[in-house]
């Protein structure tokens, strides 16, 4: 499984990370100097959920990023499932007539 949200579709990103020695130069010294460029990952904090959508009667298993989670509760589940695509218009009318 990769660390890929299911919703906004945030993955692992690369960048860099900078090493610097010396005194800066408001501290009396002749500034920083950039010994060590490295590369690294950004990963972003994805999640397995078990989300509840009340307007299908039923839980939906996702992996959500903080991110998605937080416009969950913001603007609610069904339409947040329903701008990503991982649920249709016409599941809803489904879900309503069984309950």
């Amino acid at each position: 499984m990769s660390r890929v949200c299911s919703i906004t579709g945030r993955g692992t990103r690369s960048g860099g990370s900078i090493v610097r020695r010396g005194l800066p130069k408001k501290n009396g010294g002749i500034g920083l100097n950039i010994t060590g460029r490295s590369k690294r990952k950004f990963k972003v904090n994805v999640q397995p959920k078990r989300v509840w959508v009340p307007e299908l009667g039923e839980f939906m298993r996702v992996r959500l990023s903080t991110k998605a989670l937080k416009d969950m509760d913001r603007k609610g589940a069904f339409k947040v499932l329903m701008e990503a695509g991982l649920i249709s218009a016409s599941r809803q009318r489904q879900g309503k007539k069984q309950a």
